[in-house]
């Protein structure tokens, strides 16, 4: 049974993991963990399957993926072959990076309402920071937290009790975004509320590790309607702030972009005419 979401006074920060969470990346760590691992003599160098990816290699450390899957080799030598990986991540990258459907939406709410934000991840740091970067979201995220930077990384919950100490804010004044068991698991260990995605494991491994609320993505009507009904959220039309109307019904928000000089008919801004012309005389 997941944790209870904060109430609307509550709520302080949202803490994203970033792989599979604000970028569906799993798909090119799958390539590129089958690339090297290949070559590296893995399996005997069968191809890894999608399948075992996400249930062994998944939201885990690379020293630790490093050390259970090549246990004879010294540390060095591990040590190249997951700089390997990374390098080769990285490139698939530079061409393949693109924000779980409806993140863009979801971060104007966030901004709106002056939450606090993290990105934590198991990730090398030039990872997470190449994804934020190609993303946009230099200047949404306050801080980042990596789990090879703490004393212990997910599935302890170190780095977001890390990230909770740095904004000042107690468990129940967050929410988490994962994506993986490891990290729904880290964020329940924190006694925070994980929002699980399924855009790489099942709904029922994600409720298994601990999450309170699964959703496809950030369009999903769950997390709208949730927001809207522990948080206090209008239920037909809010005002956020000039030029950003939230109109809909309760189940789904939908943030439209207006002019303060036109008018919105059903969510779509109608231009209003101009005024006639005076004519001057002398």
């Amino acid at each position: 049974m997941g944790k209870p979401f904060p109430s609307s006074l509550e709520l302080k920060a949202i803490l994203f993991d970033v792989d599979g969470t604000i970028t569906d990346s799993d798909p090119l760590h799958f390539q590129a963990f089958k690339e090297i691992f290949q070559q590296a003599g893995f399996n005997n160098g069968e191809p890894m399957t999608k399948e075992y990816f996400l249930k062994q290699i998944s939201g885990k450390l690379n020293s630790v993926i490093a050390a259970e899957h090549f246990p004879l080799l010294d540390e060095p030598a591990r040590a190249k072959i997951t700089e390997e990986k990374e390098a080769r991540f990285r490139s698939l990258a530079k061409e393949h990076t693109a924000e779980i459907p409806g993140l863009s939406r979801f971060v104007e709410w966030i901004k709106q309402r002056g939450l606090r934000r993290a990105a934590v991840s198991n990730s090398p740091r030039d990872n997470v920071e190449q994804v934020i970067s190609a993303l946009g979201l230099d200047d949404f995220f306050e801080l980042v937290v990596i789990g090879n930077e703490c004393e212990r990384p997910k599935p302890f919950p170190d780095p977001y009790l890390k990230a909770l100490q740095h904004f000042g804010v107690s468990a129940q004044q967050a929410l988490v975004f994962e994506d993986s068991p490891a990290g729904t698991k880290a964020g329940a260990a924190a006694e925070i509320a994980v929002v699980g995605l399924t855009t790489g494991h099942p709904k029922a491994a994600l409720l298994a590790a601990g999450a309170s609320l699964i959703i496809e993505d950030y369009n999903d009507a769950t997390l709208w309607a949730k927001l809207q009904r522990e948080l206090g959220e209008s239920e037909q039309e809010e005002q956020v702030s000039p030029g950003l109307l939230v109109q809909g019904p309760p189940d789904l928000l939908q943030l439209e972009r207006t002019d303060p000089k036109q008018e919105v008919v059903q969510g779509i801004p109608v231009a209003q005419p101009e005024p006639p012309l005076q004519s001057s005389t002398t």
